[in-house]
């Protein structure tokens, strides 16, 4: 890491407020790209590795500012090197910008030492939990159809990647081991958690130092508040930074040809400092990133429904689900409210459907029975309970540690579930004395957990829905009769 951070100090990279200095020879003299405002930590209950503020930081604050030239680029990489600019130049057409940004990455991985990356990539990581990872035991895992098929469709879509750009890569040569699937799926994987937005390359930037912010989903506590609105810009202006309420994000590349990365809410020193990479579903971070949130105030819960409810309004089927605190969504809501309504009264009635007013005391009470009947009838069909899967998550992350699995397992009551497991890595042999779980189990112990964590927040959300409607179910009665 020290390595890393002194390499990137020599590209420009910075987490002060103003452009580093220069050394007369041109080169950035300080030691280390961060310790202005930014320091490396670990936060083990909150994303691991990960950056702490150096001192107080203000919403809105630039804390690192990042040069073209350190951003890892598919036209850095080609202009670096005419043999794969040449290459590259000639499968573009059939080439998506991610497939070459893949290419360049692995070719750079394939010099070694004498990448002028290397600094960089001996600190990626040697594996990733990204859904296209999950083996069909782990995918398995989710046991909700939709989840299911996200996983298995992204893996496909990588895997037909893999095969389009391998006449490429055989044409630059690769190491046989750089050929494989497996480097090509971690390379993706690298590329999907790790790269950042550019204008000039739909594939994104990776971005070295940058990409050890953990993620922090964005909502509206983070927005600025109008009384600090005029101190901020004045405060941005004088250091010539960009004003924050024409950004839509927590950084950018800005027109000092640089990526500038900003605090999205005040930080005393110590405190993680998280960026916003977007909004997503916790499938969708599980998808791109390979993490989820315990709490995600962007998530959507779905459950089937028949193609007379989706059809019967304009609202997006995407757009009908149910919220982490249970309750329908307002497309879902509208679109149930128009369905149970009979055909020859939904014209009429359209107008406070679409208004989100409710239609009746009587239709608003079928609609919430409806949602209960649903979300227990979805429950019931899964395989396992919330409770199951709660005390699942503890043994899975009790025998990540431990020195005798099997015996944590039984003691647990999940001696059938462990041998499964085992049975399908064919590995009963290396988990039969008294020892750590080996490496290759003890990543797929870290996705068999994910999928299970992110199943058991799918039932929670139903759950929570069910008692919802329930409570409308007896308080609606009560509200007519007093009126």
């Amino acid at each position: 890491m020290e390595a890393l951070l002194k390499w990137a100090a020599e590209l420009g990279v910075s987490d002060s407020p103003s452009p580093p200095s220069s050394s007369p020879s041109g080169n950035i003299s300080s030691p280390s790209c961060l310790g202005g405002s930014l320091v490396v930590a670990d936060f083990p209950d909150a994303g691991g590795r990960g950056l702490a503020a150096a001192r107080d930081l203000r919403r809105g604050e630039l804390v690192l500012r990042l040069p073209r030239a350190a951003l890892l680029t598919s036209d850095r990489v080609t202009a670096d090197d005419p043999r794969i600019a040449a290459c590259v130049s000639a499968h573009k057409p059939r080439l998506s910008s991610v497939q070459i940004l893949i290419v360049c990455l692995l070719a750079e991985v394939g010099k070694g030492s004498n990448s002028v990356w290397y600094p960089y990539l001996c600190q990626l990581p040697s594996y990733y939990t990204i859904l296209a990872t999950f083996n069909d035991f782990e995918v398995e895992a989710l046991q909700v159809d939709d989840a299911i098929w996200v996983a298995q469709k992204a893996k496909s879509a990588i895997k037909s990647d893999w095969e389009d750009a391998t006449p490429l890569m055989k044409e630059l040569e690769f190491k046989p081991k750089l050929l494989m699937f497996k480097s090509w799926l971690w390379a993706f994987a690298t590329v999907s958690s790790r790269t950042l937005h550019i204008a000039w390359d739909e594939a994104g930037c990776l971005c070295p130092v940058g990409d050890l912010f953990n993620y922090a989903a964005p909502d509206d506590d983070t927005l600025l508040e109008d009384e600090d609105t005029a101190e901020l810009t004045n405060y941005q202006q004088k250091n010539g930074m960009t004003n924050s309420s024409e950004r839509l994000t927590d950084g950018g590349y800005e027109d000092c040809n640089a990526y500038c990365l900003y605090a999205r809410k005040n930080y005393k020193k110590g405190e993680q400092v998280l960026l916003a990479y977007g909004t997503y579903t916790n499938l969708e971070l599980l998808e791109h990133y390979g993490f989820l949130l315990g709490e995600n105030p962007n998530e959507k819960t779905f459950i089937e429904l028949d193609l007379d409810i989706c059809s019967v309004g304009t609202w997006p089927k995407d757009s009908m689900y149910i919220h982490p605190n249970g309750h329908p969504s307002f497309a879902l809501l509208c679109a149930l409210r128009l369905w149970s309504t009979p055909t020859n009264r939904r014209k009429a009635v359209s107008h406070q459907v679409y208004s989100g007013s409710m239609l009746s005391t009587e239709n608003e009470m079928g609609i919430m029975k409806w949602l209960i009947n649903k979300c227990e009838g979805t429950l019931q069909q899964l395989p396992t309970t919330v409770e199951f899967d709660d005390s699942l998550l503890v043994l899975l992350r009790t025998i990540q540690n431990s020195s005798n699995c099997r015996a944590d397992a039984k003691r647990s009551g999940f001696e059938q579930e462990f041998a499964v497991f085992l049975r399908f890595h064919r590995a009963e042999q290396d988990c039969s004395g008294n020892s750590l779980l080996p490496f290759r189990l003890m990543r797929s112990v870290e996705r068999w957990e994910l999928a299970v964590q992110w199943r058991c927040n799918y039932k929670k959300t139903l759950k929570k829905c069910i008692s919802y409607c329930e409570g409308l179910v007896h308080e609606l009665p009560l509200q007519l009769n007093q009126q």
